[in-house]
């Protein structure tokens, strides 16, 4: 192969990365630039012109499919296979570093690898060994805690209590943990990348072996490198290998994972003797994507700053739609993808992005009422979630304590004691007697044949769903969910759970609250939780697409990244939805929301459509938010505003406020009143729904937040 095949089709800043003979390059890759054609040609470059052996070069990805398309690329491009390479992920070499030096990183030869539910009941097993109670210290708590200190390079001798109760119970956990798997032989995820240092640093002539062995280290998606990652990458590189880092400080969006976007902004000071390149030309998207791209992300402070550009058009106005409700807004994106399809265009080709799991629920109905097939990209349908699972599965214990499979799935969820050894007497005697396990377990705790503490954990089970089902006559549906939801513990014990998995899963359950609310019976004289019980299990009856079926693809912002897509909407577009309410409190975070938002919208190729609404029913509570910042970052004149011929709104900066004008007549209030209320203090009313005694009013109250008020009940004063 000669130089010039190399260069073949290179725009002037990808060139420039490929061939710079600095011995550090940073390349600052814009989305849809064409990042890994420049990894893969300079890879190609270094060995062809620069003649460095294949086997002197070590290149990192991020995923075993990046790692797979980078050793495909480069062996189509140099027409040779390149099988002993050194090309992939960071724990795909760490692994096959330790394979290799095993003795001196003081593991057996044939070392296990945890995967993250082995792990997880590892770390269950040393927590029951101290005899602590996994309703206080939930274990995925200290999962994600001693992940979180590997992540950092940190071990437990590193740590010190300092007098903190909750620091000095992890610290047991950790030693504890480190204790059993060094006697098992075990090493999970996190354990391959601080145990892969550890060999460098404390084996200065293995190091030195292979800082002499690569002379060339490539870096893909450099901005999501953790602590231990980027200390790994110096300790490799040392003084004399050169290293190329390809990025995107704007991208980084996965900070909660521990990815430091301070890596790639400190890298040209780490690393001495840097050249830096911007590829800013994108080959994804039309110019008014990027314009508004461009517009959002330039409000991050600490970036190392670039703009993207193209010569591919301008392309179509951005769509911005105001929704009346989460309803309207779904029904609007049901409706606009059908237009879609009709004009002769795949459903594959679209995708429904959101910054909340929670958000699905409503989408996932709109598309199912149209028979608009869908599939969830990296993840699971709403109802099909462990927790919302969960959930369910007491609502119908609380309707059916008989329910066997309702019974078995929650009996020690959250945990509350009940192990299974305690669950198979429980089925033995089911079974022998022809009796569901919940004549079972009472007739067990007659008999008096478990220890004392089963058998308590046995009777306040039993005396939990009894105290709930009790109140299914007096409770509407949805203070029904919320009473299973919260007495059976399950949302604290997700809330315990830390992270954005944790925070996603509080998320749903308090959706679930929000279905029930919203949920409209067939028989308005029947009972409503069988009906929606009902209705849920043929909701779940009605499967995802088929993995080859042409459907619309719905999924988080997070899961986005690295796709692209005709045609993307970008549901939710609202202040405390996204950017997320908890971005507002914590350092750091507001800036890596404004980071997603580039994301999703660098996602869309010919056409975007960005939606909000004035009303929201989510996490089982009614919010009004003003249309999201990022919308309003966005210039005016590369937005459409979309007007529907039966709304009827007035527009203020971006439609912020279509109301239905007739409600709230014959109330004695109005809009915008301020009031009182002898519980919930001094507010203001937000919306009505209705008219007359029995509307409802929405009332934004100063100390609890918004409430739903019937007026008939509430007895408001006017201030």
């Amino acid at each position: 192969m000669d130089v010039t095949s190399i260069l073949t089709n290179l725009n002037a800043a990808q060139e420039e990365a490929v061939t710079s003979d600095k011995q550090h390059l940073l390349v600052l890759a814009g989305a849809g630039s064409g990042k890994t054609r420049v990894l893969v040609h300079r890879i190609a470059w270094k060995i062809q012109v620069d003649n460095i052996s294949p086997f002197a070069i070590l290149a990192v990805t991020f995923t075993n499919k990046a790692s797979r398309e980078m050793r495909e690329r480069i062996d189509e491009l140099l027409g040779i296979s390149l099988r002993g390479m050194w090309v992939g992920t960071f724990h795909g070499l760490a692994h096959r570093l330790l394979k290799a030096h095993w003795r001196d990183a003081k593991l057996p030869e044939n070392f296990q690898i945890l995967d993250s539910d082995d792990q997880l009941r590892l770390v269950k097993r040393v927590m029951r060994s101290m005899d602590l109670d996994e309703q206080r210290w939930p274990p995925k708590q200290a999962q994600w805690w001693i992940n979180g200190q590997k992540d950092e390079g940190l071990r437990a001798a590193h740590l010190q209590e300092g007098g903190d109760p909750f620091l000095a119970t992890m610290l047991r956990v950790y030693r504890g943990y480190e204790e059993t798997c060094e006697r098992l032989g075990v090493i999970d995820f996190a354990e391959l990348l601080l145990r892969a240092l550890e060999l460098w640093k404390y084996n200065p002539q293995v190091l030195a072996h292979y800082q002499q062995r690569f002379q060339h280290i490539l870096v893909d998606e450099f901005q999501d490198t953790n602590a231990v990652q980027y200390a790994w990458l110096r300790l490799l590189a040392g003084t004399v290998s050169g290293v190329t880092a390809v990025g995107d400080d704007d991208q980084s969006i996965y900070g909660w994972r521990g990815a430091k976007v301070e890596n790639i902004l400190s890298y040209e000071r780490d690393f001495s003797n840097t050249h830096t390149v911007k590829l800013e030309q994108n080959y994804r998207s039309t110019s008014n994507i990027l314009l508004a791209a461009n517009a959002v992300i330039a409000k991050n402070a600490d970036r190392l700053g670039k703009n993207l550009w193209t010569d591919s058009g301008e392309g179509e106005a951005i769509a911005l739609y105001c929704a009346f409700n989460e309803h309207d807004e779904s029904r609007y994106i049901a409706d606009r993808l059908q237009s879609w399809v009709n004009d002769g265009n795949r459903r594959e080709d679209s995708a429904i992005l959101y910054r909340s799991n929670a958000q699905s629920r409503v989408l996932e109905a709109a598309l199912l009422q149209a028979d608009i097939p869908y599939r969830i990209y990296g993840g699971q349908r709403f109802y099909e979630r462990l927790e919302i699972k969960n959930a369910l599965s007491y609502l119908r214990l609380m309707l059916n304590c008989h329910d066997d499979v309702a019974f078995e799935r929650v009996v020690n969820v959250p945990p509350r004691g009940i192990g299974e050894r305690t669950l198979e007497v429980i089925r033995n005697l089911a079974r022998d007697h022809t009796i569901s396990l919940w004549e079972a377990a009472s007739a067990i705790l007659k008999e008096k044949q478990l220890a004392a503490r089963a058998s308590n954990a046995v009777a306040s089970f039993l005396q939990l769903i009894n105290e709930m089902s009790g109140q299914l006559d007096e409770l509407p549906l949805a203070e029904q969910a919320e009473n299973a939801i919260q007495h059976s513990g399950l949302i604290e014990m997700h809330r315990r759970e830390k992270g954005e998995r944790g925070q996603a899963r509080v998320e749903n359950l308090e959706e679930l609250i929000g279905a029930c609310r919203n949920f409209e019976p067939e028989d308005k004289d029947l009972p409503v939780l069988p009906q929606f019980l009902d209705q849920v299990a043929l909701d779940a009856g009605d499967r995802q697409a088929d993995q080859d079926q042409d459907a619309v693809q719905l999924m988080t912002l997070h899961s986005a990244k690295g796709l692209e897509f005709p045609l993307v909407f970008i549901a939710g577009m609202e202040e405390n939805l996204f950017p997320h309410k908890m971005s507002l409190d914590e350092p750091g975070r507001l800036e890596e929301e404004r980071r997603l938002a580039y994301v999703g919208i660098t996602r869309a190729m010919q056409k975007l459509v960005l939606t909000f609404a004035e009303s929201r029913s989510i996490y089982g509570s009614e919010s009004f938010n003003s249309v999201s910042r990022f919308v309003r970052d966005i210039p005016k004149d590369v937005i459409e505003e979309v007007r529907l011929q039966n709304t009827i709104s007035r527009p203020t900066s971006y439609a912020a406020s279509a109301i239905r004008s007739d409600e709230g007549e014959a109330t004695g209030f109005h809009l915008g009143q301020q009031v009182s209320h002898k519980v919930y203090g001094e507010g203001a009313i937000l919306n009505f729904e209705g008219n007359g005694p029995r509307a409802r009013v929405h009332v934004s109250f100063e100390q609890v937040g918004t409430k739903i008020l019937i007026l008939a009940s509430a007895n408001l004063v006017a201030v």
